[in-house]
């Protein structure tokens, strides 16, 4: 990457504000994203998360502050600019499905770069490498209808990372998913920020994906695919967690320091109240295999 991009920020928002109907959304929200790094972002429902992730490709233009892709000032883009700024550069996994029920694995993946006319010659193999990379280079004719739920997420992730962008958003992308396509997905979001160095925001409510994203880190093999592990503490990726209330940022820490913050708006989430469902509970890493099960009350 040229040194002077990675001189910028991946993503910088300044004094950014944003009200509908008078009811805000974001307040003067300012944080920077460096290459290479994710910010988490969660918070309870309503709290601007998935508002932050269009302001910050200019889906939604705020009222106040100044949003910047590596040094470019968006506001200042037009159309067409912004256009070309989003393929070249960003992959969005959103909570809602867009991908065509007519089209093929392989069709849905190449769409993104044939809509952006990449040269022909180019986009074969950009998509045969991003299929492979997210285990469905063997299902490449087949339709939505024959996805199982698993893989039409992981054909979403490769839509949206297909052509390695160096930014990603993530808008819950683990949503509706069982444990197993959970932690499989979480695995290729690990291997593309170490593998690709790609710079992300990850807006979640599961807070039990947050310590297991932090912990873990993808190792390269000689000409094999990556393998995800657990690191020590002085081998993990650069990683906060930012805490939304009211659109306000309320919390920007470390892992660590969110899973002992005793602020308010950080207890609320990671030790809530009887009735909130336990999958919003902050667990470090549920899938680690030495954890015991919770004693049978009767």
């Amino acid at each position: 990457m040229d040194n002077k991009l990675l001189a910028s920020p991946a993503i910088e928002f300044r004094n950014v504000s944003l009200s509908f109907d008078d009811k805000p959304a974001l307040s003067d929200v300012s944080f920077q994203l460096s290459h290479g790094e994710m910010i988490a972002i969660t918070g309870v429902a309503a709290s601007g998360k998935s508002v932050l992730l269009r302001v910050a490709i200019g889906l939604i233009k705020p009222d106040e502050g100044k949003v910047f892709l590596e040094g470019r000032e968006i506001e200042e883009l037009d159309e067409r600019e912004l256009l070309e700024i989003r393929s070249r550069l960003v992959g969005i996994v959103f909570q809602e499905q867009a991908l065509f029920s007519s089209m093929s694995v392989y069709d849905n993946t190449a769409y993104r770069l044939m809509e952006h006319d990449w040269p022909e010659e180019k986009i074969d193999p950009a998509v045969r490498e991003i299929l492979r990379f997210v285990g469905l280079d063997q299902d490449t004719d087949k339709l939505l209808e024959e996805l199982s739920g698993g893989m039409r997420r992981r054909l979403e992730f490769a839509r949206a990372i297909v052509g390695w962008p160096r930014i990603m958003l993530f808008d819950e992308p683990t949503a509706g998913l069982d444990p197993i396509n959970e932690r499989n997905l979480l695995d290729l979001v690990i291997r593309a920020r170490d593998v690709q160095k790609i710079a992300a925001l990850y807006v979640t409510k599961e807070l039990r994906e947050i310590p297991y994203i932090a912990s873990h880190i993808a190792i390269e093999a000689m000409g094999e695919s990556a393998v995800v592990k657990e690191a020590p503490p002085e081998n993990r990726k650069p990683m906060r967690v930012m805490v939304l209330e009211k659109g306000r940022v309320v919390f920007m820490g470390t892992p660590d320091e969110f899973g002992a913050s005793t602020s308010t708006p950080v207890q609320r989430l990671t030790h809530p109240e009887s009735g909130i469902p336990k999958s919003d509970e902050f667990i470090p890493d549920p899938w680690d295999p030495k954890r015991k099960p919770k004693e049978k009350l009767f």
